[in-house]
């Protein structure tokens, strides 16, 4: 049997007091506040990471990707963070507890480092931020009253329904629920999605099936999930993935964690040891062909 808790013993993965109360970090992180001077001599951000032997990480606070438990912080995410800037001399990861949208602003304000959240590679998103190539394969699944009473099953459920779906603002069901032209109401993190079910304010909650799979199984109640599905809009299949999120200017950091993260990928036992401990299984393992380079020019024609 895999030892998937190993990544727990002496990972000196902390989330700072700043953090647990959502505040932005004020103190200096290993970018000095101010990027990673790649181009500026001093060795880059790399450098200054290894001989502070820190790194902080932005995270939303969505399990099973990055969370805070018990004033720990935790995640599959976080475990693929600490293993590999771990391998590369950075043994103490940080966390600054950020809402999801202020994510990629707060990134290149050089209140963090990088971005440790599972967070999808959108073009929209490459344009104003790096992105490591592919951590996780996503589908989407909706989160119903138990029984499913509308026989609900995929984003195409709710058109010309009637019914309303949640989605998590800046999250990529959003732009589904957008481009699908459905009555749809955004909220600010899982919880409030799982609340909008139970005030009768949603009829269902869309988010990755990995989320909402780990909210069923330990804090949601009364409530079940859907099959999972890959989203399919205007004929296209929706295939996506997520990765750690870089300034762009951060190009030595970025280029070691590929480096390592290749080694993780291409060995599904030791990612699934890393990560199977928080329910993903080589079903979330991307496949070789999906690159994020792919993801960021938004060409999913491959794939298909």
């Amino acid at each position: 049997m895999l030892d998937r808790r190993k990544f727990f013993r002496g990972s000196g993965l902390v989330v700072s007091a700043a953090a647990l109360g959502g505040l932005a970090a004020c103190t200096q992180t290993g970018s000095s506040g101010g990027g990673g001077n790649e181009e500026g001599g001093g060795g880059g951000l790399l450098e200054q990471l290894q001989d502070a032997g820190t790194i902080t990480v932005g995270f939303a606070g969505e399990a099973p990707y990055s969370f805070d438990e018990d004033g720990e912080l935790t995640g599959a995410s976080v475990a693929l963070a600490r293993e590999i800037f771990g391998s590369l001399g950075i043994d103490n990861v940080e966390g600054t507890l950020t809402d999801w949208n202020s994510l990629i602003p707060g990134l290149n304000a050089g209140q963090f480092d990088a971005i440790s959240a599972g967070m999808s590679v959108l073009p929209e998103r490459c344009a104003e931020a790096a992105f490591s190539e592919p951590e996780f394969q996503y589908t989407t699944a909706l989160m119903v009253p138990a029984g499913n009473p509308e026989g609900l099953e995929n984003m195409q459920s709710f058109v010309d329904s009637g019914l309303t779906v949640a989605t998590m603002s800046g999250a990529v069901e959003s732009t589904y629920a957008q481009s699908l032209g459905l009555d749809s109401i955004e909220v600010g993190g899982p919880q409030d999605g799982v609340d909008a079910i139970n005030s009768g304010n949603a009829d269902a909650f869309a988010l990755t099936a990995i989320s909402l799979n780990w909210m069923a199984e330990n804090t949601a109640t009364d409530l079940e999930v859907t099959e999972s599905f890959v989203a399919e809009i205007d004929g296209v299949l929706q295939y996506g993935a997520g990765g750690t999120v870089f300034r762009q200017e951060d190009t030595s950091l970025l280029d070691a964690y590929n480096e390592k993260l290749a080694e993780i990928v291409s060995d599904v036992d030791r990612y699934l040891s890393i990560v199977g401990d928080f329910g993903f299984t080589a079903e979330e393992l991307p496949p070789q062909e999906m690159t994020a380079e792919m993801l960021c020019e938004g060409d999913l024609s491959s794939l298909q």
